[in-house]
């Protein structure tokens, strides 16, 4: 495990290298004995042993109790401390923030949402920004002094080149150019910004449907149509992190709309959107319309028509099979990616009828093929992904013993 033949290396570099090997074992096992760490390391007894104590000395791992109910006498277990760090997530969207806080083996020991409604300036965002981080921080009995890193998700992306918002002209005081510094100058730790839709790609590549694959769309449906593009294990997001922002895709089925910006409105946005869906059901003659955002009454029409077989909702739920599969026909044949999932609670709200449609009707307008499945991360997804994205740099950092 300390390295490959020909690869030079100091001492100290090679100890960091299988302290981290053994503590990311621990994170994907849970509690293991020195016998067990140094069998899936490839590591003498000794040096196991030499290992474990380094690390419970910088207070990265704990012995945490004994192997039980195995013959012989029984082994002192350890495993990572969660006190070793803590990072943030953020969810924004134009109602709400969703904030929490992970501790250093991801578990969530902090949750706090703050309503948002209404019309904001930048500087109440970065007053309703660190409320809410506040909240998660007080929620999870930490300081937020405790907090390493916090990664905050929000529709439309930051432009690289500029520092300011593009792609989200709904979410109201997030477009100051100023903004970013603002935030910085508020928060004692690192921050970083992400797609939403990218967020929740990374939580389903790292917990999820997409893990094991280095190639995938994952397609959005919720408050809005969008989708993130992983391409080589990597988020492709474009040169003004525009990337995957397809509800501006020109589609046959509706109008070609010019000025996309300024409309807020794309042709794949007003064909397979969710407020796509309800209107497509006073058009098939559906009358008990639940009441709520256009997502939630999206959502709640496609899970009633998942239940048919016949009739108006069944031919609901086929016609918006074919609006989505005419817009993923375009993306799938530039990308021919090994997988697409469908995410966002309009399309996991059909689940696997749904998906058996679209996967139908991709086969019959696009040459590539790529394997459809159902997002597995179906609780707070983009929050979910902020925190895995925050953890992983976190975890970078904290578990670099060559320091």
């Amino acid at each position: 495990m300390a390295g490959t033949a020909g690869t030079p290396g100091t001492p100290r570099v090679l100890r960091a290298m299988n302290d981290r090997a053994a503590l990311d074992l621990l994170l994907e096992h849970g509690p293991l004995s020195r016998t067990r760490i140094g069998k899936l390391t490839g590591l003498s007894k000794p040096t196991a042993s030499q290992l474990l104590a380094r690390l419970e000395a910088a207070g990265l791992v704990l012995a945490t109790g004994t192997s039980e109910g195995r013959p012989g006498p029984n082994a002192q277990l350890y495993s990572v401390n969660p006190a070793a760090a803590h990072a943030a997530g953020l969810d924004v969207n134009p109602g709400r923030i969703w904030a929490a806080v992970a501790d250093v083996t991801g578990r969530t020991v902090g949750e706090y949402e703050l309503p948002t409604p209404g019309r904001r300036s930048a500087q109440s965002v970065v007053r309703q920004v660190t409320d809410a981080l506040d909240g998660a921080v007080k929620a999870a009995g930490l300081a937020r002094d405790d907090v390493h890193r916090v990664v905050i998700g929000t529709p439309g992306a930051f432009d690289p080149n500029t520092g300011r918002l593009r792609y989200a002209s709904h979410l109201p005081g997030w477009h100051s150019p100023a903004l970013l510094d603002d935030l910085a100058a508020a928060l004692p730790m690192p921050v970083e910004y992400e797609n939403d839709v990218n967020l929740a790609a990374i939580a389903e590549q790292r917990l999820g449907a997409a893990r094991g694959h280095g190639d995938f769309v994952l397609l959005w449906n919720q408050e809005g149509l969008g989708a993130a593009l992983v391409l080589g294990g990597r988020l492709h997001r474009g040169w003004t992190g525009g990337a995957g922002e397809v509800g501006f895709l020109p589609v046959p089925g509706t109008p070609l709309v010019r000025q996309v910006t300024k409309a807020n409105s794309g042709g794949y946005q007003e064909l397979a959107g969710s407020q796509a869906v309800p209107r497509l059901a006073r058009e098939l003659g559906i009358e008990d319309l639940p009441d709520g955002p256009y997502d939630v009454v999206a959502a709640e029409l496609v899970a009633r028509a998942a239940d048919h077989v016949t009739g108006p909702y069944h031919q609901l739920l086929r016609t918006y099979a074919t609006r989505v599969a005419t817009g993923l026909a375009s993306l799938v044949s530039v990308l021919d990616p090994e997988l697409v999932v469908l995410s966002g609670t309009v399309l996991t709200a059909g689940g696997e009828v749904l998906r058996t449609l679209v996967q139908a009707e991709l086969e019959e307008l696009a040459a590539a093929r790529p394997r459809l499945v159902v997002g597995d991360v179906r609780e707070h997804p983009v929050l979910r992904g902020a925190l895995e994205s925050a953890l992983a740099t976190t975890r970078d950092e904290v578990f670099d013993t060559s320091r």
